[in-house]
């Protein structure tokens, strides 16, 4: 859309490196130095920003840059919002699903001086883009000066597209997220053993990695059902959609997600969709029309309430099938790439104006 971008990957210095998928554009890697944990947070942006300056001073040289856009207000935002300063030009700041929590994630002394660090970061930027209305909600909710913009994420629907299905009993419920406990993957699996009678070949795959990849494996152990259960690790975007078009339904009883990514993929590649109500992506699944919403469970109740939604899809066919499709229809119509892309052309317009 006649946009250059310089792409400038960043990670804390005691981090691996990540994977870099083949399709993605050049980037160039910074180490940073910061405290691990959460205690560094806040002053992650200060020092983020001394390690890129020469780096993005040689940028604006080479060929001048116009606009700043940061990911997360720590420690990119931060950064950003410096270098911003020093170039005098505008910074736009994407808030993704975690970044909106970033209050229940970060407690006390440390969680005060980076929701101070925020507040900063939202006021001074240009825009302030949200993936959701829930995470524009609670931005504003902490900085009521931000200049807040919705723009949902867009999936590539010529790599998530829905295949057809055989149908068969072997049939096999996915899941896309990290390993983490906010995840709510023990519910799927305690689902999954409520079922697991009644439906002696089905199987669940679960893509992600985690600090709770080898507790989830022990659970899976105890409940009987790990020879059922495939903990697949990371995955290639390809590789997550190629496994979707094998599934018959998606589900991830994630209690803190702005969006999701992984739901919106799903629905592309034509599986009906089980989220929780009150996330950011009930403003995509219409409850009964594209896809499934389970009303908020105490960890006592939500594996019968899942097991429940996956039962019933499971023993009707033409439901999932139907779900599927208005799935697909959904993301063709708002939640494409070129859909998202086009926004934060807008965006960048408006910024420079």
């Amino acid at each position: 859309m006649g946009v250059r971008c310089s792409v400038v990957a960043v990670r804390p210095w005691h981090k691996e490196r990540a994977g870099e998928s083949g399709v993605a554009p050049h980037a160039n890697w910074v180490r940073y130095p910061v405290w691990p944990g959460n205690r560094g947070l806040a002053s992650a942006g200060r020092l983020l920003y001394w390690r890129l300056r020469n780096l993005v001073r040689r940028l604006h040289r080479a060929r001048p840059i116009h606009l700043l856009h940061a990911h997360a207000a720590l420690p990119c935002g931060e950064a950003a919002r410096r270098l911003g300063r020093e170039l005098g030009v505008p910074v736009v700041i994407t808030v993704h699903g975690l970044d909106a929590y970033l209050t229940e994630q970060v407690r006390g002394f440390a969680g005060e001086k980076s929701a101070i660090a925020c507040r900063r970061v939202y006021q001074e930027a240009a825009r302030v883009i949200c993936i959701s209305e829930e995470v524009r909600r609670r931005v504003l909710a902490g900085s009521q000066a931000a200049k807040t913009e919705v723009v949902y994420n867009g999936v590539d629907t010529a790599v998530f597209t829905p295949t057809q299905r055989s149908g068969s009993d072997d049939a096999v419920l996915a899941s896309v997220g990290s390993l983490i406990p906010i995840k709510g993957h023990d519910v799927t699996l305690r689902a999954m053993a409520e079922l697991s009678r009644e439906f002696p070949r089905l199987r669940l795959r679960i893509v992600g990695e985690g600090v709770e990849r080898r507790g989830l494996q022990m659970l899976a152990g105890e409940l009987g059902i790990a020879g059922r259960v495939e903990f697949l690790g990371r995955r290639t975007r390809l590789e997550v959609a190629e496994m979707l078009q094998s599934s018959e339904i998606f589900a991830l009883p994630s209690r803190y997600e702005g969006l999701g990514v992984a739901y919106l993929e799903a629905m592309a590649s034509g599986l009906p969709a089980i989220g929780y109500r009150g996330q950011g992506i009930q403003e995509v699944i219409r409850h009964g029309e594209n896809g499934i919403l389970i009303a908020e469970q105490t960890a006592e109740t939500a594996p019968s309430a899942w097991a429940a939604v996956v039962r019933t899809l499971l023993k009707n066919s033409e439901m999932r099938r139907a779900l599927g499709t208005a799935a697909r229809e959904t993301i063709e119509g708002g939640y494409t790439l070129r859909h998202q892309a086009q926004a934060l052309l807008r965006i960048y317009e408006e910024s420079l104006a």
